[in-house]
């Protein structure tokens, strides 16, 4: 626990008088000191709290093309389709990674595809938010309503063009994508209940 905290601490001080958009020490660490699943930061513990809570920050071009980005990458897929989290998204700040990057189960591909992407971002949205269930990895065994789209654009880098690319995304995957979005700005499902 101690080990997060300060690691954490050191991501704070990178993003706030490091280089931006290069990859730190701490964050190494934290990517290549774990096996092939990482741990899940959970509510429950008060150094993973304050983690989930810190908006993460862009990638640069340079960094998607690095090892760090793909052990990453490959790691946060193992993580959320193990049999212990069996999610259907993830951020990189649930595993201790405060960068802008997401996976994310494409139910609306054929084969129902694993995807993941860096920089992302929603960037509009169309219709009503509509209450539907939601769960989280960093909230274990707890379920609310929340007010999600179900037809919203992405942009975010692509890793072929290292230019961004916007997708429109409809049904369910949309609320998936705006779920781990919102880790990216700190923000858990929990803050945003829906009470009718």
């Amino acid at each position: 626990m101690k080990k997060i905290l300060i690691l954490g601490a050191a991501l704070l001080l990178a993003g706030c008088g490091g280089p931006k958009g290069t990859w730190v020490d701490a964050e190494r660490e934290i990517i290549f000191s774990q096996g092939p699943v990482m741990r899940v930061l959970t509510i429950a513990d008060i150094n993973d709290s304050l983690v989930l809570r810190t908006p993460s920050r862009p990638l640069k071009p340079e960094d998607v093309t690095s090892e760090v980005y793909t052990t990453l990458a490959e790691k946060m897929l193992a993580t959320v389709t193990s049999p212990e989290q069996d999610g259907v998204g993830i951020a990189a700040p649930q595993v201790g990674i405060l960068r802008d990057v997401v996976a994310v189960k494409r139910y609306d591909k054929p084969g129902e595809p694993f995807e993941v992407y860096p920089n992302i971002r929603i960037t509009g949205a169309r219709g009503v938010a509509l209450p539907g269930p939601e769960g989280c990895l960093s909230v274990p065994n707890r379920r609310g309503e929340v007010l999600r789209f179900k037809d919203i654009d992405i942009t975010y880098l692509s890793t072929k063009t290292l230019r961004d690319t916007t997708e429109r995304i409809e049904g369910y995957t949309a609320v998936i994508f705006q779920h781990e979005c919102d880790h990216l700005d700190g923000t858990l499902y929990i803050d945003k209940l829906f009470a009718e």
